[in-house]
Formats: structure tokens, C-alpha cells, sequence
């Protein structure tokens, strides 16, 4: 039994998969009115864009497509079969103008910049120093209330980081980077529609940031923004090793040395002058959920927590609890490293 289902498992991923992988040319495919879904089946795999039209009436049949819309498509062999079947169950005609991009969430404006550079075939710094350009930024105050004169603080390293939405989008390939950069802008603009009243945005898109890195998801995040509500108000250091990741520029791999931690950094919330202080910006793109979580977290009486290697998160009301967690974690053998 255990067999057949490898196999069948196998024989699926084949067809499924697209015929070229490298191939970027456009091949137009029209569908007449009226052509039924055996004969755009054998219409295909005749153009060489899937390799059986046998398979392809099993799997428009358990995809529920039952109705393909006649139209003229430009597919490319490195299509798989279901990025076919969207665009011509949809009638959607596939336009090898367009480019979508998928920024993720969590992610510093470095790694957008990189994305952006190879989607466009730009060079890196170009996009780097138009984010980072001052006029250019102060043009964009004028449309953008959330891009207070914060971000303009000589501390920050990067004065967008945090405030280009995550999200997947699609643009024309003539596309360019404040295009896209605006694009991106207008969508953050939606997340904080409803927040406009507040005073200091730029306090909660950090405290998003933070908590975007911290928690796996929105009920984690709210209440890891408390703990750190309850660690400022209490004048204690918010302790979060992401911005020390951050202040650093390095990649969340690793450990990090004793000696960076105590370093002075005004991302460092591990740094003894950091006590009762956020970081001067934020340190990642932010999801809508965590900036929902950073203005209405859930209040706690908890000011430590630790998440182990499976990503749950263990709250503690005194350093002596919370030291006892990680040893049981690290026990466990559960311990994040």
C-alpha cells in the first residue's frame, strides 16, 4: 500500500511540474469558444506546455475548473500546471509584462532591496540610496502622514525599515523602484487606516517589528507586546535579542557574543543604557497583525518570556521563574540553539 501511494504521490509532482523549468519563452495559446476541456488538453501538451492532457482532465476535474474561458493566453514552458489552470480557468491572460513580487514579512529592507534589484535588474546600492535618500523621503512625508520626522533620526540605519508592507504584488517590468517603493507605501496605508488618530506611529511600527520577530502569531505577539509595556514602564531593559541581531546587522542564525550584547547601540535593547528605551526604529517589515498587536496587546502581569526551539512561548512574572524555564527547556532538549 505504502508503495502505490509513493508512487502515485511521484507520478503527481511529474506532471504537475512544468515541462521547462528555464524556459522564458512566451507561447501563445488561444482557446476558441466552445473547445471542451479534453481538446485545450490536447491543445497544450501539443504547444509543449504540459507533458499530458490526460492528466490534465484529472486535475482541472479535482480542482473543481469545469469551465475554462476561451481567450488568448501567453504561457511559458516553465509554468507548472496549476499556474496554467488558474490563468485559463480565471481568464486571466498571462502578461509577461508583468512581474509579481513577493515581499515577506519579518524581513529587513536590505533583503527587499535585493529582491527589488534582481526583479528589475537594478543595481543593488541604486535601490538602497533611493530609499535612503533624504529629499526623496521628504517628498513622500507629503502623501504618507505615518512617515513622521522620525524616521529622519541620524541613528537610523535604514529610514523605510518597517514601514513597506509586506505582501505580494504585481507590477508592470518597466516598473521603477519609488514605483514600486509607492505601491508598497499605499498598502501600508491601508493597514493603518484606522490608526490615524494615534500620536507617535512610529513607537508602534517598532514595537510591530519587535513583536514580528519575537511571536509566531497575533495571540503571542499581543501578549509579548505587554511584557514589553510592563519592562518599560518599569525602566527595565526590554532584553529582546532580535534587535541586538539587528544592531548588528547580522542574520538570526546564530549566537551572538557576550560582548554584543553589552555593546552601546540605540537598537540594542540588551544594553544596560537601553533600560526603559525602545530601539530608535524599527527592525523588520511588519504584518498587519503585529501593528494590531502593538496598539491593542494583551495587558499581563508577565515581564519575562522565552520561546524554545517548536516556537511556544513561556511567560514569567520574576527573573528567577523565567531562569528556571530555560534550564527545563534546554533539559528538554527543546532549547532554541
Amino acid at each position: 500500500m505504502g508503495i502505490i501511494l509513493i508512487g502515485s504521490s511521484l507520478l503527481y509532482t511529474y506532471y504537475v511540474s512544468p515541462v521547462d523549468k528555464k524556459s522564458q519563452a512566451d507561447i501563445e495559446l488561444v482557446i476558441e469558444p466552445g473547445m471542451s476541456t479534453k481538446q485545450i488538453g490536447e491543445l497544450l501538451e501539443k504547444r509543449g506546455l504540459i507533458k499530458s492532457s490526460k492528466f490534465f482532465l484529472v486535475y482541472t476535474k479535482i480542482n473543481n475548473c469545469a469551465s475554462l474561458k476561451a481567450s488568448t493566453y501567453d504561457l511559458k514552458k516553465s509554468m507548472n500546471m496549476g499556474e496554467i489552470v488558474k490563468n485559463i480557468c480565471s481568464g486571466n491572460s498571462y502578461n509577461s509584462n508583468v512581474i509579481r513580487i513577493t515581499f515577506k514579512e519579518g524581513k529587513r529592507i536590505t533583503d527587499y532591496a535585493k529582491v527589488i534589484s534582481e526583479k528589475l535588474n537594478v543595481n543593488y546600492e541604486e535601490v538602497i540610496n533611493i530609499m535612503n535618500d533624504t529629499n526623496y523621503l521628504k517628498s513622500l512625508q507629503q502623501d504618507y502622514w505615518f512617515l513622521t520626522n522620525d524616521i529622519f533620526d541620524s541613528r537610523i540605519y535604514y529610514p523605510l525599515e518597517g514601514y513597506l508592507a509586506p505582501d505580494t504584488y504585481e507590477f508592470s517590468k518597466d516598473s521603477s523602484v519609488k514605483e514600486i517603493i509607492q505601491v508598497m507605501l499605499d498598502q501600508t496605508a491601508k493597514n493603518l487606516s484606522s490608526y490615524r488618530s494615534l500620536n507617535n506611529i512610529h513607537k508602534y511600527i517598532t514595537l510591530a517589528s519587535m513583536a514580528e520577530l519575537e511571536g509566531v502569531n497575533t495571540k503571542d505577539r499581543k501578549m509579548i507586546v505587554g511584557v514589553f509595556n510592563n519592562r518599560l514602564a518599569a525602566n527595565m531593559n526590554l532584553g529582546s535579542d532580535v534587535t541586538t541581531y539587528y544592531a548588528f546587522q547580522k542574520n538570526m542564525t546564530g549566537d551572538l557574543t557576550a560582548k554584543e550584547f553589552a555593546t552601546s547601540n540605540p537598537y540594542n535593547t540588551r544594553a544596560s543604557d537601553m533600560a526603559g528605551k525602545l530601539p530608535v526604529g524599527p527592525i523588520c517589515s511588519v504584518s498587519k497583525s503585529s501593528i494590531d498587536a502593538s496598539i491593542n496587546p494583551t495587558a499581563n502581569d508577565y515581564y519575562y518570556f522565552v520561546a524554545d526551539k517548536n516556537g511556544k512561548i513561556y511567560y514569567n512574572k520574576t527573573s528567577s521563574g523565567h531562569l528556571q524555564t530555560i534550564k527545563e527547556i534546554k533539559e528538554a532538549g527543546n532549547w532554541i540553539w
